[in-house]
């Protein structure tokens, strides 16, 4: 029954007020009395975070915790794509030709993912993978490659659920959600990072503002929890064989390979 309240709660509420008066209850003090049992409920590692649980002051300082250095090691392989994020590797696949790819049976449009048909014709053909974060994992993102930065831009306002009920019955919440969008240049391709928001406006909080990246280095944290999105160009990755829809993935473990030019 708690379980359910909180994912109600952190997931699923998407508007201005509701929103607003959740981030600002996560922020109080107030939101320190329901740490150790969302805690509990959730299985949160706490040998993994950075402080003791106890010294977490809100809910929203538990939310985007940091972790211990060690406990994220990233593939060194340069080739390699790591995960950028804990999550849930929930879908893959190809994107077509018309720039639309399939998730959870609904077809999203990259148009609509990246604002113009400019922006999508860069992937068309190309792979795309899906992350979702949950309320248990840890809530920071990395660069899963290392690159130059093209541009960064944001989309949309509202934001509706993109848990596993979302992705199958929601209005297209990957291409309509509130986004963030990085564009990385790597070994001469190009991939779209897409961090896409589960509440409403500023879920998602740019920490890297440099004109690089490297592999495994921070960029940004949800609020809340939320999915990430990687759109790759044609004949640039291979995804790891290794990994099945719905495992658990995290932070620097293998996601594709670059393949060589």
């Amino acid at each position: 029954m708690r379980r359910t309240l909180y994912r109600f709660l952190i997931e699923l509420t998407n508007g201005r007020i509701t929103s607003y008066l959740l981030r600002k209850f996560a922020q109080s003090r107030l939101s320190a009395m329901i740490i150790p049992s969302y805690a509990r409920v959730f299985q949160i590692q706490h040998g993994e975070m950075e402080k003791e649980l106890k010294d977490y002051r809100t809910l929203h300082e538990l939310f985007t915790r940091k972790l211990k250095e060690s406990v994220r090691p990233v593939d060194p392989d340069p080739l390699v794509i790591s995960s950028p994020v804990d999550g849930v590797f929930e879908a893959y696949g190809p994107i077509e030709e018309s720039t639309d790819f399939v998730v959870k049976g609904k077809r999203y449009s990259l148009t609509d993912m990246l604002g113009s048909e400019a922006a999508a014709s860069v992937y068309r053909g190309g792979t795309y993978i899906v992350l979702y974060l949950s309320p248990s994992h840890y809530h920071r993102i990395h660069s899963p490659i290392s690159g130059v930065v093209l541009r960064r831009f944001e989309l949309g306002r509202k934001s509706y659920p993109v848990n596993r009920l979302g992705l199958a019955y929601g209005r297209e919440p990957l291409s309509k959600n509130y986004r963030v969008v990085t564009e990385v240049a790597s070994e001469g391709k190009q991939v779209a990072i897409v961090k896409v928001g589960a509440m409403f406006v500023n879920s998602i909080e740019l920490l890297h503002r440099n004109d690089a990246l490297q592999k495994g280095e921070e960029m940004a944290y949800f609020t809340f929890g939320s999915t990430v999105v990687l759109l790759f160009e044609r004949n640039m990755v291979e995804v790891n064989p290794a990994l099945q829809r719905g495992q658990q993935i995290r932070v620097g473990q293998r996601l594709a390979v670059q393949k060589r030019l």
